[in-house]
């Protein structure tokens, strides 16, 4: 049966009756909907009145709570994982929706008007799957500081406090075996970094390929009094001579060394990843971590697995209607966006818990398929007033709730 997951974890939350039917619901639509995932078209597919889901948008509900339980239920409680952090560009038209405001699209390479939000992500490393833990809009810089108009070499600043927040508000949600904040390359500020080592989390994280870095020096003291050197040359990029190879994969050589950031001003265990191209010149990667006992190949490891939470983004957007709310309001919209990337992991869970243990596949068409395949047999069951056992337990009952079905 679909949503059996959901109806266990809503259990297990002290919520009332009809807020609990209305979440059930409220999935179960987002994933039949044909087209947006908006107050209008929803109605459409349920029995919920347009009314009823804009007024149960405005009631707050612990999502990252119940994103917990579920995270919990799929990944168990002790597998190695990584939380992966990013931001993404919600495209807006109109002039009166809360937190609209100029932001980097990614997807453009500039800055654009419209909407953005922060995503908290748990990542399997064995299943290779992320599921969703908190999501977050980030406020327009007039909401975030109220006095005076920051300037803009300020602006960016403003945002990495509010990225900050929202790494702080999820810390008391995560797991012991949750250590690693996996970050991309434009996040990674000292800022950022100095916030979130002082929650007793490790960053992992992209460096600017010309970081201005030292070796640690730890040759013979110099004759005389006085403190012993601590640095030594300033590190660079096209010696290999003084890094420690650690091994390839796949083309890419690892080169790995504690090094010290001037700029951070602190020791990091960086990775150098160097790419060899048939008839192009090698490029290299840096990747580094705050937690210089750390293996190269787990850095390695992590930082790939880093990129689930953009499949998430994509998949939000593509199936779940992440950027179709067609309210204003900052309540509704904190909710809608929270409903989108919950559902998702409420897909994905289904999915993931049915497989087993294999590395992973998760289709979102083959689901959204099934639920339309089952809703649309459950309408013409009782509005033809057939009997529900008989048709369930015909042969082909199946074969027409996977139809259209990608087969993975």
């Amino acid at each position: 049966g679909t949503m059996e997951l959901a109806e266990k974890v809503l259990n297990g939350l002290r919520i009332c009756k009809p807020r609990r039917r209305f979440l059930l619901i409220l999935f179960t639509t987002i994933l039949v909907v044909r087209g947006k995932v908006n107050f209008r078209n929803l109605c459409r597919y349920s029995q919920v009145s347009e009314k009823t889901y804009a007024r149960q948008f405005t009631k707050p509900f612990e999502f990252v709570d119940f994103n917990r339980q579920l995270i919990n239920q799929t990944f168990g409680l002790k597998s190695e994982r990584v939380i992966a952090f990013d931001p993404t560009f919600v495209p807006k038209a109109g002039k009166h929706t809360f937190g609209k405001d100029r932001f980097w699209n990614g997807v453009k390479s500039r800055a654009e008007k419209g909407l953005e939000v922060s995503c908290l992500a748990v990542v399997d490393i064995f299943h290779n799957q992320g599921l969703t833990l908190s999501v977050r809009q980030t406020l327009p810089k007039e909401e975030f500081h109220s006095s005076a108009r920051p300037q803009e070499s300020e602006v960016d600043e403003t945002l990495i406090d509010q990225y900050l927040d929202h790494i702080r508000s999820a810390r008391p949600f995560l797991a012991s075996c949750e250590q690693y904040l996996c970050v991309d390359g434009g996040l990674a500020r000292i800022k950022l970094i100095d916030g979130v080592c002082a929650l007793e989390l490790h960053v992992i994280g992209k460096l600017r390929c010309d970081a201005n870095m030292r070796y640690l020096y730890d040759g013979p003291k110099r004759p005389g009094r006085g403190r012993r050197k601590t640095y030594g040359d300033k590190v660079d990029w096209q010696d290999l001579t003084r890094l420690e190879y650690v091994g390839c994969d796949e083309g890419v050589e690892l080169y790995t060394q504690v090094l010290n950031h001037v700029h951070f001003k602190r020791d990091l265990r960086v990775v150098l990843l160097l790419i060899r191209r048939e008839g192009k010149e090698p490029s290299y990667v840096l990747l580094f971590s705050t937690d210089v006992e750390l293996d190269p190949w787990k850095i390695y490891r992590y930082y790939k697995a880093r990129f689930q939470v953009e499949f998430i983004f994509r998949d939000a957007k593509q199936f779940t209607g992440l950027c179709d709310c067609q309210a204003r309001s900052r309540q509704r919209l904190d909710f809608h966006f929270n409903a989108s990337l919950t559902t998702l992991n409420l897909a994905k869970s289904e999915q993931l818990i049915a497989q087993g243990t294999d590395p992973m596949v998760c289709s979102m068409t083959s689901v959204k398929a099934q639920y339309f395949n089952q809703h649309y047999l459950d309408r013409i069951i009782s509005i033809f007033g057939l009997d529900p056992t008989w048709v369930k337990n015909h042969p082909e009952y199946q074969f027409l709730r996977n139809y259209g079905k990608i087969a993975a």
